[in-house]
């Protein structure tokens, strides 16, 4: 994608005769930035008379995929291929495709997503290589499995659902590591102990687990990309039973959930099971209470507001969120599967360079997860400020990665774990509107 819009910001370059920048020019910079928000802020307020039409359309594209809106990036990508499928390159084709089928799936429309995007692999199959074409087949395969089904369909017990959970430890004891359970729940009626894990794009289930628990296997095949890479298979969970809520026809990554680590894998029966931002999509409306230890999701889900969005997508369906951290918005995965304060990286290091390295601790953190484990140098920096608007905490430590180690950030800041979101007694994430937002 950014290949596309780089050529599009020389050419409007080429035509700028002023100093000061166009309406194209500003929005081509919030899309090579990945800065959805100002995308989204752009095109509210730049005179639409002003904005090119390609770059109208694929504004709509993009914030309808990367704000959740599917109502807007449908609409949007069908009016792009229809109209300026001649000025868009092969790449970018691509990944539009890919991206309008996601939106398409997400409203329940799998049988369109896995059409179009199939009609897309085959125009252009000449031009790509094997590991490409593998891949985009492998999404239409599910969308082509999924469409037997009704996928997500939610039943509520109450006006009210509730779902309780319970804060367990989880690695070395000198850690202090923990993550949420899920508690009062089933898969296909048999019960289960299930982690909530809001960094995690896709449900995750072991081999093991899903024959245990009756899944229905698909005809498709999962590639899950955590610390490392992990092949698997697809399934279906007829029911899952969480609180007092009943899910439907709940797809599931079956993979060999390990690292190759034999310490790190003496804990892995504690993420054996993770559901994670693709229900909480379906959910809509989420208060993760942390005193009383409940989600809680009312049956009825808000209508979209005109309240500015403070999360977004990343390219990887990782859910980002707008952090204040020592009065600076940074963009963070929030993430319940982190089971520590989380961490924060190069660009908050480079900038806090001196202070840190005179006054705070180096270390390494080893991160376990799926298909490996990976060790990264850091600074242990004591009393962060971080919060969500004006509700704030101070953090006792968090890890600041100096980039010196394997992980590369490329849409996000850092890491807003477990042990930091419970320092707060609600979080409540309205994934309409797409805002986060917390008391104390």
């Amino acid at each position: 994608m950014k290949k596309y819009i780089l050529t599009l910001w020389v050419c409007f370059g080429c035509f700028s005769l002023s100093f000061a920048q166009t309406s194209d020019e500003k929005i081509a910079e919030a899309i090579n930035n990945s800065d959805w928000f100002a995308l989204d802020s752009l095109y509210r307020t730049e005179p639409k008379d002003s904005i090119s039409q390609l770059l109208e359309i694929f504004s709509r594209c993009l914030i309808g995929n990367r704000l959740n809106r599917p109502d807007v990036s449908i609409p949007a990508f069908t009016e792009l291929f229809n109209t300026q499928s001649e000025s868009i390159d092969l790449g970018n084709l691509l990944n539009s495709s890919m991206m309008f089928a996601m939106d398409l799936s997400k409203v329940g429309d799998n049988k369109a997503a896995a059409k179009m995007l199939s009609s897309t692999l085959e125009a252009i199959r000449p031009h790509l290589d094997s590991t490409t074409i593998a891949g985009v087949r492998q999404y239409i395969n599910q969308y082509e499995a999924l469409s037997e089904y009704n996928p997500y369909k939610i039943t509520f017990e109450n006006s009210l659902g509730t779902i309780p959970f319970e804060i367990v430890p989880v690695g070395p004891q000198k850690d202090n590591s923990v993550l949420m359970h899920l508690r009062n729940t089933s898969i296909n009626g048999i019960e289960a102990d299930v982690t909530f894990d809001t960094g995690a794009g896709v449900n995750i289930i072991s081999e093991s687990l899903a024959l245990k628990y009756n899944l229905v296997p698909l005809d498709a095949s999962s590639t899950v990309a955590g610390v490392g890479i992990q092949n698997g298979s697809y399934a279906i969970a007829k029911e899952l039973k969480i609180g007092d809520v009943i899910v439907s026809d709940v797809p599931f990554y079956v993979i060999n959930i390990t690292t190759n680590n034999d310490e790190a894998d003496k804990y892995t029966d504690s993420f054996s099971i993770v559901v994670g931002s693709e229900l909480m999509l379906q959910l809509k409306n989420l208060t993760i209470d942390y005193v009383n230890h409940k989600i809680t999701v009312p049956s009825v889900a808000p209508k979209r507001s005109q309240v500015s969005p403070n999360m977004c997508f990343s390219a990887h369906m990782n859910l980002l969120g707008k952090v204040i951290v020592q009065g600076h918005p940074l963009s963070m995965i929030i993430d319940t599967g982190d089971a520590s304060y989380g961490w924060l990286g190069h660009e908050f290091f480079e900038k806090n360079k001196e202070y840190i390295t005179t006054h705070c601790k180096s270390d390494t953190i080893r991160t376990a997860g799926i298909g490996g484990v990976q060790i990264s140098e850091c600074y242990r920096v004591p009393d962060v400020s971080i919060g969500f608007g004006k509700e704030q905490v101070v953090v006792p430590e968090i890890a600041v990665k100096t980039g010196k180690g394997t992980n590369a950030i490329v849409e996000y800041e850092g890491n807003l774990g477990l042990k930091s979101l419970m320092l707060f007694s609600k979080v409540h994430f309205n994934l309409v509107d797409f805002t986060l937002t917390a008391s104390k």
